[in-house]
């Protein structure tokens, strides 16, 4: 079952993004709906401080959970 991305949600990269310098992985939070399947993204360091706020396709995107799924 696919999860639909909301705002606000918590996402990694599936893959690098080198025109951002941006890894697979890192970890950012959704800003805005753009278009059908792309979102803003914004990047930010452990400090707060945005480094990268980039349109991603959904396909790019990993929503990150941080509680258990209910049954």
């Amino acid at each position: 079952m696919k999860n639909k991305i909301e705002l606000l949600d918590v996402v990694a990269l599936t893959e690098d993004l080198p025109k951002y310098k941006l890894e697979r992985g890192q970890v950012g939070t959704v800003l805005e709906f753009l278009a059908p399947d792309v979102y803003e993204v914004e990047f930010t360091d452990n400090d707060g401080r945005t480094y990268a706020e980039v349109a991603v396709k959904e396909d790019q995107l990993l929503v990150l959970h941080y509680e258990p799924a209910l049954a």
